[in-house]
C-alpha cells in the first residue's frame, strides 16, 4: 500500500457527524492489544489553546531527552501533520506502513458494527499504533472535539490539561457546564490534572471530577501562573512560577498573553510528569522553537500577512486583544470564512471594529457558512465589504488592495487558514 491508496482509504471514511460512542476504538485498540497503554501521556483538551499547549509539552519533554510522539488536529495541508515525533511529521511511507498494518483491524471492526470506523478514529488508532512501533517514551495527545466520547481518550491520561472552556460547538452543550462535563471526561481516577483558569461553571464540574476520581488538581493563579511578561521582537519573554521550579528568561515566538499562559500549564503538565523541576536551559530552548502553525502566524512582511483559526467568540476576542497588543497597522484587510455552524456574531463582534475592509468568502470546508451573510453584517455597520467564492480569491484581493503598512489577517476557521496557506504556497 502506498500512501496515496492509504489516504484515499482514509478519506472514504469521513464522517458527517459526531459519533458519541468508543465502541469501535475500543474494538481496534483491543484488537492492537491497546498499544496507547504501552507510554505514558498528556491528554489536552479546552475550547481553545489545546493545540499550542500541547506542542509546547511535546517540545519540552523532547528537549529534556525523552522521545515524544504528539497526535494534534485538524492538518492544514498533509494529514501527516497530525502524527509526529519530537518535531519530525510521520513520513508518507511510514503512514502508509502503518496504515496497511492497520486496515485488517479496521475491516474486521467495520464487520462488526452498524457505523463504520470514523475517518478521525481511524487516525487516532494509527497514532495509538505507530507512536507504540517507534517506540516512543511519551506521547502528548490532542482531543479531537470534547473528551468523553473522543477517540483519544482511551489513553493512560497520566496528566490531563484542561485549557479554557467556552461555548464552540454545539454537539457538546449549549452551556458552559454542559460542555466543562464532557471536557473534564479524560481526567482518569487517580491521575494528575492542570488546569488553565476557567469560568466558575467549568471549574466547579473539573473539581467535583477530581474530587470523585481522587485526582490531583494543579490550578493556575493557584499554583502556578505566568508573573511577568514583556513585548520582544518577534513573540515575548515571560518568567513562570512552576510547581517545583520559577522559570525566568522565557522567550516564546508566538503573540497574546494566553499563548504565554498555555505554555505555563504545559510546562506544569511536564513538571508533575516528571516529578521534578524542568531543566532551565532545555526549557529556555524548547520554547524558543516552538512553532504553532495557524495561530497568530506570520507569513509575509510588507503588507504583514496573519494567519489565525480563531472559530469562536472566545477565540476571536483573544485574537483581537493579541492584535492590539503587538501590532501595528495602517489598514487592516480582514479575509473571513467561517463554518456554518458556528457563532458568526460572536466571532465578528470582536473582529470588526478593528477592520478597515473586509473580503468575505466561502472557504473549501464542506461546512463552509455563506459569505453573503458576513457581508450583511458588515454592510450593517457600513463597513466596506466585497464578497468571494473562494478564500484564494479574497486574499489575492486584499494583497493588491494593501499597502506595505497594512496588515491582512486570514481568520475564522483553520479551514480558512489552510486555504490562505495553499493560495500562498508554502509560509
Amino acid at each position: 500500500m502506498n500512501f496515496q491508496e492509504a489516504l484515499a482509504e482514509l478519506e472514504g471514511r469521513k464522517e458527517g457527524r459526531m459519533i458519541p460512542d468508543l465502541s469501535r476504538i475500543s474494538a481496534l485498540a483491543t484488537l492492537m492489544d491497546d498499544p496507547q497503554l504501552t507510554y505514558p501521556t498528556i491528554h489536552v483538551t479546552g475550547t481553545n489553546g489545546k493545540t499550542t499547549t500541547a506542542r509546547v509539552a511535546a517540545e519540552l519533554a523532547c528537549a529534556h531527552g525523552i522521545s515524544t510522539g504528539l497526535f494534534t488536529s485538524p492538518h492544514l495541508l498533509s494529514v501527516t501533520e497530525r502524527i509526529s515525533a519530537c518535531g519530525k511529521d510521520i513520513s508518507m511511507s511510514e503512514f502508509a506502513g502503518e496504515y496497511e498494518h492497520l486496515l485488517p483491524f479496521l475491516m474486521h471492526v467495520d464487520g462488526q458494527s452498524e457505523d463504520q470506523v470514523t475517518y478521525f478514529e481511524t487516525l487516532t488508532a494509527l497514532a495509538y499504533l505507530w507512536f507504540a512501533d517507534k517506540p516512543v517514551g511519551l506521547a502528548v495527545f490532542e482531543v479531537g472535539m470534547g473528551g468523553t466520547w473522543d477517540a483519544t481518550n482511551l489513553v493512560a491520561g497520566d496528566v490531563a490539561v484542561l485549557c479554557p472552556v467556552g461555548l464552540d460547538h454545539p454537539e457538546l452543550g449549549s452551556t458552559i457546564a454542559e460542555v466543562a462535563t464532557e471536557k473534564a471526561g479524560i481526567i482518569k481516577p487517580g491521575k494528575a490534572v492542570v488546569s488553565r483558569e476557567q469560568h466558575q461553571d467549568a471549574l466547579d464540574i473539573i473539581q467535583a471530577r477530581c474530587s470523585e476520581y481522587d485526582a490531583d488538581l494543579k490550578l493556575e493563579f493557584r499554583d502556578f501562573e505566568v508573573t511577568e511578561r514583556l513585548l520582544a521582537v518577534g513573540g515575548q519573554s515571560f518568567v513562570v512560577a512552576g510547581i517545583h521550579a520559577t522559570y525566568d528568561d522565557l522567550f516564546l515566538p508566538l503573540y497574546g498573553e494566553y499563548a504565554t499562559r498555555n505554555a505555563a500549564a504545559a510546562i506544569v503538565a511536564v513538571e508533575v510528569l516528571l516529578g521534578h523541576e524542568l531543566e532551565i536551559d532545555a526549557t529556555r530552548e524548547a520554547l524558543a522553537s516552538v512553532r504553532s502553525p495557524g495561530r497568530m502566524e506570520m507569513v509575509a512582511r510588507e503588507p504583514t500577512i496573519l494567519l489565525d483559526g480563531a472559530h469562536n467568540p472566545s477565540g476571536a476576542e483573544a485574537l483581537s486583544a493579541a492584535l492590539r497588543e503587538s501590532f501595528r497597522w495602517e489598514r487592516l484587510h480582514l479575509v473571513i470564512a467561517v463554518s456554518a455552524n458556528k457563532d458568526l456574531n460572536g466571532i465578528l463582534e470582536p473582529l470588526a471594529p478593528l477592520a478597515d475592509i473586509a473580503y468575505a468568502a466561502r472557504n473549501e470546508s464542506e461546512r463552509s457558512g455563506d459569505a453573503s451573510a458576513i457581508a450583511e453584517r458588515f454592510s450593517a455597520e457600513n463597513k466596506p465589504v466585497e464578497v468571494f467564492d473562494s478564500v484564494a480569491a479574497a486574499l489575492d484581493a486584499a494583497r493588491a488592495a494593501a499597502a506595505p503598512g497594512d496588515i491582512i489577517l486570514a481568520t475564522g476557521s483553520l479551514y480558512t487558514v489552510a486555504d490562505a496557506r495553499r493560495a500562498l504556497g508554502e509560509p
